[in-house]
C-alpha cells in the first residue's frame, strides 16, 4: 500500500497539475503534493520492516510475465526518503523563481518524482525500466523549454547518452528475461539466474548494464553530458538531477547488476574501479579550474559519485554501508549547494566566481549556512559526509576481491584533498575579501530560504553525530546484496 501511494501521489498530482492554469496555484499545488509524498515516506519508516504495508504485487502485463511488484527495503527507504525530502525543499527554495507556463514546469517536476520513486521501489525489471524512462522523459522537456541559451545542444547530448544507455540496459533485461525458467521479469527470478549464467555471458552482460548505469552516475569517460546539462537546466531541475537522479545509477548497480551478475562484476570489478578512480581525479582537477559555480559543483558531484561506485566493487560490508548512507548524504549536501548558487545568481545575475566577492559582509546568514554545507561536502568531522566517506574508504582499503585496494584508497584520498582545495577556494573568493560594485547591492536571504538551508544543516549535523538509525535501516539490505555478490558460492 505505502509503495503504491508513494508513486501515485506525485503521478496523479503531476497529471492534475497540467490543468492548473495559474502560477501561484501551481506552485502551491506542487508543494502540497510533494509534502503528501514526504508524509507517506515517513509513514513507511514508522512501520516494521516485515509489515505487509511495505509491499504490493498485482497483475500488470501477464502475457509478458511482468507484474506491478513494488516494495520498500532498507535501501528503498533511504532513497525514497531522499526523494521525498528533496522535492518540497526544492520547491520552497526556488519559490521566487519565475517560469513561463509554470503549471507545466511543476507538473513535469512531479512526474519526474513519480518516476524516481518508481525506480527505487520496483521489484520487477520491466517495471524498473518503465519508471527509469518516466523519470528521464520529463527532464528532457524541463531542460529544453526552461533552460539556458545553449539548452538545445545540452538536452540533445543528454538525450543521446541516456537513450543509448537505456537501450543497452533493455537488451540486457530482455536477455535475462528469456533465460529465466518461469519467463518472468521479477527480481527474485533474476537473482536466481546468478548461478546458471556462465562466466562468458556474464562478462558481456555486465557491460550492457554498467554502461547504462555509469552514464547516469556519471562515470568518466561517459560524463560529458553532465556539466553542460547541469549548467543549462533550470536550477530546480539541476537539483533533481544532481541530488536524486544520479542515485539511479548507483542504485542500479547495487540492485540489478552486482547481485545478478556476480561473476561479471568480479571479472571486471578492477577495470570498473579504475574508471571510478579516473573519474574522481579528473573531475576534481577540472573543478579546480572552473569559474562558473554551476560547473564547479557539477564536477564536484562526479568526484563524489565516483567514490561511491568504487566502494560497491570493493564488496565489503563497511563499504556498502558507506554507499547506502552516502547516497542520502550526498543528495542533501549537493542540493544545499545548488540552493546557494540559485540565491546568488538570482540576486547578482551571475555565477562567475571572478565577478563575486565579499558576500559575507552583505549576507551573513547565507555565508554561515553555505560554509557549513560546503564543509560537509568535503567531509569535515561531525558532518554527515564524514561518516559516509570514512566507511567508504574503510571498505575500499579492506577489500579482499582486489589486489589494488591500497592503491585505490590512496588515489581516492587524493581527490578528497583536491575537493577541499577547490571548495575552500570558492568560499574564499565568493564570500570573503572585499565587496565590489556588483556585490555591494547584495541582500541577505529571505525567511523561507533560511528555513530550507537551516533544515539541511540540521540533517547534516544530526546524521554526522548520530548515524546509527540510518545504518541500522540498511543493514539487512547490505547483507543480502553482499551474499548475492559472492561469486565463490556459485
Amino acid at each position: 500500500m505505502i509503495p503504491v501511494l508513494l508513486i501515485a501521489i506525485p503521478l496523479v498530482g503531476g497529471l492534475a497539475g497540467f490543468f492548473i492554469k495559474n502560477d501561484k496555484s501551481a506552485r502551491s499545488w506542487s508543494l502540497l503534493v510533494s509534502l503528501a509524498a514526504l508524509a507517506v515516506s515517513l509513514w513507511g519508516l514508522s512501520v516494521g520492516a516485515k509489515s505487509p504495508l511495505l509491499n504490493a504485487d498485482a497483475e500488470w502485463l501477464p502475457a509478458l510475465g511482468s507484474r506491478f511488484a513494488v516494495g520498500l527495503d532498507g535501501m528503498g527507504q533511504i532513497l525514497c526518503l531522499l526523494t521525498a525530502i528533496a522535492f518540497p525543499v526544492i520547491f520552497i527554495a526556488t519559490w521566487r523563481d519565475e517560469y513561463s507556463k509554470s503549471w507545466n514546469f511543476y507538473a513535469l517536476m512531479l512526474l519526474s518524482q513519480a518516476g524516481l520513486l518508481g525506480v527505487f521501489l520496483a521489484m520487477d525489471a520491466l517495471l524498473f525500466y518503465f519508471f527509469w524512462e518516466l523519470a528521464l522523459i520529463p527532464v528532457y522537456f524541463l531542460c529544453s523549454q526552461w533552460g539556458g541559451e545553449k539548452r538545445i545542444q545540452a538536452t540533445f547530448k543528454f538525450f543521446i547518452y541516456t537513450f543509448v544507455g537505456s537501450l543497452l540496459m533493455l537488451v540486457g533485461i530482455i536477455w535475462l528475461y528469456a533465460h529465466t525458467p518461469d519467463h518472468s521479469f521479477s527480481l527474485k527470478s533474476f537473482y536466481a539466474l546468478r548461478s546458471s549464467i556462465n562466466g562468458t555471458d556474464q562478462v558481456w552482460l555486465f557491460w550492457l548494464f554498467f554502461i547504462a548505469f555509469a552514464i547516469k552516475m556519471p562515470i568518466w569517460p561517459l560524463h560529458t553530458w553532465q556539466p553542460d546539462t547541469y549548467e543549462q537546466s533550470p536550477t530546480a531541475t539541476t537539483m533533481v538531477l544532481s541530488g536524486v537522479m544520479v542515485k539511479m545509477g548507483v542504485f542500479g548497480v547495487i540492485r540489478w547488476l552486482a547481485p545478478v551478475l556476480p561473476l561479471g562484476t568480479w571479472a571486471w570489478g578492477d577495470t570498473a574501479s579504475g574508471f571510478c578512480i579516473a573519474s574522481m581525479i579528473y573531475a576534481s582537477l577540472v573543478a579546480m579550474q572552473q569559474d562558473d559555480l554551476k560547473r564547479l559543483i557539477a564536477y564536484s558531484s562526479i568526484a563524489h559519485i565516483g567514490l561511491m561506485a568504487l566502494a560497491i566493487f570493493a564488496t565489503t560490508t563497511t563499504g556498502m554501508q558507506g554507499v547506502m548512507i552516502q547516497m542520502f548524504n550526498h543528495g542533501i549536501n549537493i542540493i544545499g549547494m545548488w540552493i546557494v548558487v540559485d540565491l546568488i545568481e538570482r540576486q547578482m545575475g551571475t555565477r562567475k566566481i571572478s565577478e563575486l566577492g565579499g558576500l559575507a559582509q552583505k549576507a551573513p546568514a547565507l555565508a554561515i549556512l553555505l560554509v557549513i554545507v560546503a564543509l560537509a561536502n568535503v567531509a569535515l568531522p561531525l558532518t554527515n559526509a564524514f561518516v559516509g566517506e570514512f566507511l567508504l574508504f574503510s571498505g575500499v582499503y579492506s577489500s579482499k576481491v582486489t589486489e589494488y585496494n591500497v592503491v585505490f584508497t590512496v588515489v581516492a584520498a587524493l581527490s578528497i584533498i583536491l575537493s577541499a582545495i577547490y571548495t575552500l577556494n570558492m568560499i574564499q573568493k565568493v564570500f570573503f575579501g572585499n565587496t565590489n560594485a556588483l556585490t555591494e547591492k547584495a541582500k541577505d536571504i529571505k525567511l523561507n530560504e533560511k528555513v530550507v538551508l537551516a533544515a539541511i544543516v540540521v540533517l547534516i549535523v544530526v546524521i554526522g553525530v548520530y548515524p546509527k538509525p540510518v545504518l541500522n535501516l540498511t543493514k539487512e539490505t547490505v547483507d543480502m546484496i553482499l551474499t548475492k555478490m559472492d561469486y565463490k558460492k556459485i
